[in-house]
């Protein structure tokens, strides 16, 4: 099986065919840098991290840019209100964001442009859709003419008329039609701009990102990403400007994530029901939010509640089992069931890849990883060594990879101190078993166990691991 994705623009699953072969020019919306990232800024990241890690496990040589918008009214107004400088405000955000995007292993960029590091060609590109008559000056601002494009609308499947029959917009004497949008916004006083054919001022959002696509990726891509609430009017207009300069199609695939939901109720800083990055990742490792991401489409939304992310997190102690050594006293597996061991793990990796050729689907690969961890597990039961483990381990952990889960074991701080001690325990557990002393054997496990430490009995003998 091909690779297969949803294209918004197509509603439909397409075989997946690079512009050029196995490399894939890739770009995807980046924040607006104007505050602390939260769970829908990481759900957005997970998932076209996710995404790329498997086109790059595919064999493609993908590059992948993100841009930062680092001048916008948001972050002149949050400058505004705390009296801060907007491009330190923005820089401080920036370095934020990147400190997030590390600790949820998320891939650097290739590239991440800025709109303030790119403004000679945001400019150029403007001046070439006036030259083709899609756009208009207007007293130091600059609009794009939709009417100029007879497919303006197709990625949201909306008509002009409709759009301007049902918008809630300002009139504005200046536009030509209601729906054109600013592409060069001219200075008010005390705010950042830049010189330009029409005066001082700045760029509109929208033609940040089509400019952005142009210098660091050419005039064509092969995948644009975003949420799902980018589609209108941002990729919209997207499209629209890029096309109208080059007169090629823009991107062949564009994907959307769907949107992050608190008990139900969108996520937003307008409702203040935010959860930041810093916020979950105080409580829970980083794996558990990419569990937790892993587990739905990704172009469905994702509710979050504690009783979903504790779910979670108990998946994610599952997922870690499958990295234990053998058990003390392990005799070996028979040749047949080592033989059976061997090819579960190859079948996990052939459907791994079938439920992610399929529209990269998460929930089913992982199912696969956890159909692993099963078979894994009751192999070490039934006395697998260390050595007939390996080779399922190492499929476990490069399909784990692919989905971008580090499994690393948090350990209490003073561990390594404690493991002789824990030893130890455990061996008088064990003899007071041997001496059927159920009463003072389960108080040493269950005390074990409030400290973090867990306990795994077998017929060969009693392995530990942190919780």
């Amino acid at each position: 099986m091909s690779l297969k994705i949803y294209n918004t623009l197509s509603r439909s699953k397409e075989e997946f065919e690079p512009i050029e072969a196995d490399k894939v020019r890739f770009y995807v919306c980046g924040p607006t840098v104007y505050a602390e990232a939260h769970l829908g800024h990481a759900m957005s990241a997970l998932v076209f991290d996710i995404v790329r890690r498997y086109l790059m496990y595919s064999g493609y040589d993908v590059n992948f840019v993100m841009n930062f918008t680092d001048v916008d009214d948001k972050i002149i107004a949050k400058a505004n209100e705390i009296g801060a400088d907007p491009y330190e405000l923005a820089e401080h955000y920036i370095n934020e964001y990147k400190r997030n995007l590390a600790e949820l292993n998320i891939l650097p960029a290739t590239k991440n442009p800025r709109a303030t590091e790119d403004m000679p060609q945001i400019i150029s590109m403007i001046e070439a859709l006036i030259e083709k008559g899609h756009a208009y000056e207007a007293h130091g601002d600059v609009y794009y003419r939709v009417e100029s494009k007879d497919d303006y609308g197709k990625l949201s499947g909306r008509k002009l008329a409709s759009m301007n029959a049902g918008a809630r917009i300002e009139v504005d004497e200046r536009k030509e039609h209601p729906m054109d949008f600013a592409l060069w916004k001219a200075a008010k006083p005390g705010e950042p701009a830049w010189d330009s054919p029409w005066g001082q001022g700045r760029p509109g959002w929208h033609i940040e990102c089509s400019a952005m696509n142009m210098t660091h990726l050419g005039e064509q891509i092969d995948i644009h990403g975003g949420g799902n609430d980018l589609i209108f009017p941002h990729h919209e207009n997207e499209i629209a400007q890029t096309e109208a300069v080059t007169g090629k199609e823009f991107a062949r695939v564009w994907m959307h994530n769907g949107m992050m939901s608190l008990k139900s109720e969108k996520m937003s800083k307008s409702l203040g029901n935010m959860i930041t990055v810093d916020e979950f990742l105080a409580d829970y490792p980083a794996d558990v939010m990419r569990l937790w991401v892993l587990g739905g489409s990704y172009r469905g939304p994702l509710v979050y509640s504690e009783e979903v992310i504790e779910q979670t997190e108990q998946a994610y102690k599952r997922l870690l089992s499958a990295k234990k050594s053998a058990l003390p006293g392990a005799v070996g597996l028979q040749a047949d069931a080592l033989a059976t061991l061997q090819n579960e793990a190859e079948k996990a990796k052939a459907d791994f890849k079938e439920s992610m050729d399929d529209d990269f689907n998460t929930a089913g690969a992982l199912a696969n990883l956890f159909e692993l961890v099963k078979v894994i597990n009751l192999a070490r039961a039934d006395g697998a060594t260390d050595v007939q483990l390996a080779q399922a381990q190492g499929v476990f952990m490069e399909l784990a990879g692919v989905l971008g889960l580090t499994l690393e074991e948090k350990k209490a701080q003073s561990a390594s101190d404690a493991d002789a001690f824990i030893d130890l325990l455990v061996a008088l557990r064990r003899d007071l078993r041997a001496e059927k002393n159920w009463a003072l054997s389960d108080k040493v496990r269950d005390s074990l166990k409030e400290l973090g430490v867990i306990l795994e009995d077998s017929k060969d003998g009693t392995s530990w691991s942190w919780e």
